[in-house]
């Protein structure tokens, strides 16, 4: 199966370089480019994208409300968004996962990375590669914009089930939960699905931001503990 991307980004050289790099890649294909939000909309709209490549600083309607927008629209229900991002833009980022984003790339990212992100996104996962993920979202927990979680839901897991969000919280895949864990692929993710169903997270993102705020992750040193 082809995945179909849509790359969204005001610099035109930005959105040809994605391109050249997915469409060299047998199972991507990149099926339309939009210098804007609103155009990024419409373009979804029109084509069905699975996975939107979302900059998040464009004129007119910004990354952050086109993504909501899309995410919300009954017409584009299974499209997944992944936002661009760099580290001086850390203050939208739980904006962008409360508008439902999948998951952050930084643009100097390599291309392997670049096409296993869009790989991670279509396969249901959240992108929570530790060196972007873990750093944004710990640098913000506390921090106002971003979901509301109950920490004490956290005494609704099982002792197995505190070890997974933990480990997810650390970046971990499925697979490396389960190698870790001493279990197949399979039952960490069942591990996942049901934790984020007793906290009420909406994604592997979400549960995330969870984990910090419940203590269940320790922020890297250096970052503000959850306030």
């Amino acid at each position: 199966m082809t995945i179909r991307v849509l790359v969204a980004d005001d610099q035109a050289l930005v959105r040809a370089g994605f391109r050249v790099l997915l469409d060299r890649t047998e199972d991507i294909e990149v099926v339309a480019e939009a210098a804007d939000g609103e155009e990024a909309i419409t373009l979804t709209r029109t084509h069905r994208p699975d996975v939107v490549l979302m900059d998040v600083r464009m004129p007119g309607t910004d990354g952050l409300v086109a993504t909501r927008r899309i995410l919300a629209d009954e017409r584009t229900p299974d499209v997944r968004v992944i936002v661009l991002t760099t580290f001086d833009l850390d203050q939208y980022v739980f904006a962008a996962l409360h508008a439902g984003a999948s998951g952050f790339l930084l643009k100097d990212m390599d291309p392997d990375t670049l096409r296993q992100a869009v790989r991670t996104v279509f396969a249901g996962d959240a992108l929570l590669a530790p060196q972007v993920t873990r750093r944004l979202i710990s640098a913000f927990v506390g921090r106002p914009g971003g979901p509301s979680f109950d920490p004490a839901l956290s005494a609704t897991l099982t002792g197995r089930e505190r070890e997974v969000v933990a480990l997810v919280a650390e970046g971990m895949s499925d697979q490396g939960v389960g190698r870790r864990l001493g279990m197949s692929p399979a039952t960490a993710k069942t591990h996942v699905n049901r934790a984020m169903t007793k906290v009420g997270a909406r994604d592997r993102a979400q549960l995330v931001v969870f984990a910090y705020r419940s203590g269940l992750a320790v922020a890297p040193p250096g970052v503000p503990p959850s306030g």
